[in-house]
């Protein structure tokens, strides 16, 4: 199976979080991660802003929202896409009021059907029939796994398994994004052939039964062949940035908060 892929001359990627759902330092950690001076190591929870084509989207909107589009200077958001329901990954919708003011507008989000669900039961007060004042306005689309628009940019989803929950990567020209990853079937391999720039989720050194640790992203990306590989949804059990980043193959890399990647 084939699939075209719409080609954007410029793409410019920020890591607005790198860490696991408790994100990094841990409260109430003492560890040498935790209790490093290096930038590098305080890790907000996971998420990327892409601006292409003078648009702007960012994947997932974690409890850390708010303050990753302050540091960020977001002044206009256009689409937030969504890989699963987790916490880490949709909590902080609530925090897109003041887009909703500036824009006149709903925000479009866009999800599987089964994350939709989720969302109306935790954000209830917003899909009220008569939502009170000032509560978020999300205007909902539906991922079925074809390709499809977001402020105009094509993106491609890509079923992956976190465990045994399938969820979503995003592939937005030579760009693909795939967090929270255990495996991927042989059938999705086909949507990130080519692939320039990758992102994929590497936990830690340890062996988790929901997603890849550090061996099995670096085994993963060796198969997908990326130019460049970059690894996000960091534990602070994976050890110091500068320790780990030395020890990487060729052409693989441990991303850090506020990175930006232009391709």
């Amino acid at each position: 199976m084939s699939f075209k892929i719409f080609l954007i001359i410029n793409l410019k990627i920020t890591f607005l979080g790198t860490g696991t759902s408790q994100g990094v330092p841990v409260i109430g950690c003492t560890c040498a991660v935790c209790a490093s001076a290096d930038e590098r190591d305080r890790r907000l929870r996971s998420a990327v802003l892409v601006e292409a084509a003078g648009k702007m989207l960012v994947i997932d909107c974690g409890p850390d929202f708010r303050q990753q589009m302050l540091r960020a200077d977001v002044r206009s958001l256009d689409a937030i896409l969504l890989t699963h329901e987790h916490n880490d990954h949709i909590i902080g919708l609530d925090d897109v009021r003041p887009y909703n003011f500036l824009q006149r507008r709903s925000m479009p989000v866009y999800a599987t059907e089964r994350v939709q669900r989720e969302l109306r039961q935790r954000f209830a007060y917003a899909f009220d029939r008569q939502p009170y004042p000032g509560s978020p306005s999300f205007q909902l689309n539906t991922i079925d796994y074809q390709p499809f628009e977001a402020a105009d940019i094509t993106i491609v989803p890509i079923k992956v398994l976190h465990g045994l929950m399938p969820i979503l990567g995003f592939r937005i020209g030579d760009f693909t994004y795939i967090t929270d990853v255990k495996t991927i079937p042989e059938t999705e391999l086909s949507k990130i052939a080519g692939t320039k720039v990758l992102v994929l989720s590497a936990l830690h050194h340890a062996v988790h039964h929901s997603h890849a640790n550090l061996q099995e992203a670096i085994k993963l990306a060796q198969q997908i062949g990326a130019g460049q590989t970059y690894f996000t949804h960091i534990s602070h059990s994976m050890g110091l940035y500068a320790a780990v980043h030395s020890t990487l193959p060729p052409g693989i890399y441990l991303a850090y908060d506020e990175l930006q990647i232009e391709l």
